[in-house]
């Protein structure tokens, strides 16, 4: 074949150059297509860019330059994502053919037939960090070609590799005089192209398996690569967000993660992914249908009522949204039955206070928690030591409808058949509650937005059942006064009925009336003592409180809070307030001596507090007794209250001296003088009584 001559040649040269924004050098695995009617090869895969001597004249064109996504595949599944470069050429105007200079034929160009164009195709890459280049040589036949620009194939280079996700600039360009410059910039395809997902290492995303074991549950991570870096996270999920960050796991390759059991929910699910940029990750929620999970749910989930001062509001807190609703109700006292109240339920949403924006506060509303039929949280105002008013009746209006009704049981009464008691002519308070209600003196609970809506009442009905005492109570006096004038008859008789009833008062509740807050520390043995205090006391007729304690009210209240303000109560109402000195209360009450240096109110203290001493020493948040000797030591300092101590005299040698202000009793064995003390007088029917409380002291201490 005969070669085309030394200016034919130069004509021919073709320079290819593509830019992109690659990392690593060439591979021999770079491969080069032709289409049909071009001859191509690949001269060099990493030259030198920028170097190559521009064309004498016009020559080959570039049409177009296109972009595909490829990959480059060592095996079945251990491919890269790289770019592959398709480009189009024509011939430009003027370009001239082998044979055109026929007398400037050199030997070395005999090979090669003649009316052809061959050119140097050079491929270049350049980025922020690298450059690559590549050299490809190229043959165009020109046989019949008219003149003017023609399309003659075009050439594909493959490829150009880059990192999952990464965008790559590429350019081409011939070194013809008036070449063409073509620039395009793409992205290589990350983990979202399903080719990628299946061939590339980095987008086989693990598979997450849960099995349920009696106290905790196994997370297996499967069918994760060795030596790849992945990430397991637990979180919960809420319709309002992702609820923080969660619990993150590093592992390389399968792993398992055990999780206890306590802390599986319905909200909770599990995340992996691969440590790369925009990994695809694998989600599952397994436990959204467990009922155990949402039993546990339950018992974490916490109702708060809070008093905005002019209407019901509420709070939830739970760790997972909650498929419930909350439904105001009417319960006149504790314990008894709570009646919803008609059209005011709203659905439960998030984790922040909610509020029934027209519903005026009543100490009988309560607000409940229901979910799938069922009641699963209720809290009242009561709890929060409101008292309630059991006298009051709830009315309604229905929408449209001037008559009223008595909600009560499930039902609403029409009132021309109620009766407040259950007995009695019907309709007898029918016209009363109708001019409460149109006078005001009825608090409308609820105002609808229209007139198809209910209305609510709370009405007082103390004054008409005061009536009826009223007139019970006379006939039981008239009945009292017939009594006495028959026993009046027989003096004798009445001064022996008189006797045996003070004896029969005395014996049966000789503490009636009265109330005392028993203050402990929380020790078994304190507690012991306490619970036994109290179960001697109660049926004497003592109201006894003891803290830490309070039920109810101390739950909703918070433990100090609660403890403060039964201690002001206790002050305001002239209540005893026993103090029992355990070893743990002991060396609390020690801590106030070293602490100051004097008993506060005692004759060394002086009447005001010295600098020179140490501050009194604070109570710690978690200790309700540290807390109660915070409010109880300044007014027993200063003789205000009436305070009793009493030491366990088997653990307790003496009383510290800053309680010694107050009257002190050893138990068990002093027991009898400190029921007297508590009686406020004399009984001899005390004696019994006595000896019962010393009896259950000693086997609650044990002795």
């Amino acid at each position: 074949m005969e070669r085309p001559g030394p200016a034919t040649h130069t004509l021919g040269l073709l320079l290819l150059v593509v830019a992109v924004a690659t990392g690593g050098h060439g591979t021999p695995r770079d491969t080069l297509a032709c289409s049909q009617g071009l001859a191509c090869r690949l001269l060099d895969a990493d030259v030198l860019c920028g170097t190559e001597p521009a064309g004498p004249g016009p020559g080959l064109a570039l049409v177009w330059l296109r972009l595909e996504p490829a990959l480059r595949c060592a095996g079945p599944a251990a491919c890269s994502p790289c770019l592959q470069a398709r480009l189009r050429l024509a011939v430009e105007p003027g370009a001239p053919r082998d044979g055109d200079n026929a007398g400037d034929v050199s030997p070395s160009t005999t090979t090669l037939p003649p009316h052809n164009v061959s050119g140097l195709l050079l491929l270049s890459s350049h980025s922020y960090a690298s450059s690559r280049c590549v050299a490809v040589e190229v043959w165009a036949p020109l046989t019949s070609v008219p003149p003017g620009r023609r399309r003659l194939g075009s050439v594909r280079f493959r490829c150009f590799e880059a990192p999952l996700g990464s965008e790559l600039h590429v350019t081409a360009h011939t070194n013809a005089r008036g070449r063409r410059w073509l620039s395009q910039k793409q992205r290589v395809p990350d983990c979202s192209w399903p080719d990628a997902q299946v061939a590339v290492p980095q987008c086989q995303v693990p598979r997450l398996q849960v099995s349920l074991g009696p106290e905790a549950v196994l997370v297996e991570v499967q069918a994760a690569a060795v030596g790849l870096n992945y990430t397991l996270r637990l979180y919960h999920n809420h319709s309002h967000g992702a609820g923080g960050s969660g619990r993150t796991v590093m592992a390389s390759g399968p792993m398992n993660y055990s999780l206890p059991l306590e802390e599986v929910l319905p909200c909770l699910c599990l995340q992996v992914w691969l440590e790369i940029q925009d990994p695809l990750r694998a989600t599952l929620c397994p436990f959204s249908h467990d009922a155990a999970a949402w039993e546990r749910l339950w018992a974490q989930t916490r109702l708060v009522l809070h008093d905005t001062g002019q209407a019901l509001a509420c709070s939830i807190s739970a760790p997972c949204d909650l498929p419930a609703e909350l439904v105001p109700c009417w319960s006149p006292a504790p314990g008894a039955p709570c009646q919803a109240l008609p059209d005011l339920q709203q659905p439960v949403t998030g984790q922040g206070p909610q509020e029934f924006r027209a519903l005026q506060l009543h100490p009988n509303l309560c607000v409940q928690v229901r979910s799938g039929g069922q009641v699963r949280r209720m809290q009242c105002l009561q709890d929060r030591a409101l008292p309630g008013r059991g006298d009051d009746l709830l009315l309604m209006a229905p929408g449209g409808n001037a008559s009223l009704c008595a909600l009560e049981r499930g039902g609403c009464t029409p009132l021309a058949s109620f009766t407040a008691t259950g007995s009695g002519r019907p309709g007898l308070l029918e016209q009363q509650l109708q001019e409460d209600v149109a006078t005001g003196q009825c608090l409308q609970l609820w105002r609808p937005d229209n007139s198809s809506g209910v209305a609510l009442w709370a009405c007082p009905m103390h004054k008409y059942l005061r009536t009826r005492w009223a007139l019970a109570w006379m006939g039981l006096l008239l009945g009292a006064a017939c009594i006495l004038l028959l026993l009046l008859l027989k003096k004798e008789d009445l001064k022996g009925w008189l006797k045996s009833l003070r004896a029969g008062y005395g014996n049966e509740a000789p503490l009636r009336g009265r109330r005392m807050l028993l203050l402990h520390a929380a020790e078994p043995v304190a507690e012991r003592a306490a619970c036994a205090l109290a179960a001697a006391l109660r049926p004497l007729g003592m109201t006894v409180v003891a803290a830490p304690g309070g039920g109810t009210g101390a739950a909703a209240w918070g433990t100090l809070p609660w403890l403060h303000a039964q201690h002001r109560r206790a002050l305001r109402a002239g209540d005893t307030i026993l103090i029992l000195l355990s070893p743990a209360a002991e060396a609390a009450a020690r801590r106030w001596d070293t602490a100051d240096g004097a008993v506060p109110g005692s004759p060394e203290a002086g009447s005001t507090p010295d600098p020179r001493h140490g501050p009194v020493p604070a109570a710690s948040p978690c200790d309700a007794f540290a807390a109660a000797l915070s409010c109880a030591v300044p007014v027993l300092a200063a003789g205000g209250g009436r305070y009793v101590v009493a030491r366990l005299e088997a653990t307790v040698a003496a009383v510290p001296p800053v309680l010694r202000a107050a009257p002190a009793f050893a138990l068990p064995s002093q027991a009898g003088r400190l029921l007297r003390v508590l009686a406020g007088r004399r009984n001899p029917g005390l004696r019994p009584l006595e000896e019962a409380l010393r009896r259950r002291l000693r086997g609650a201490l044990g002795e």
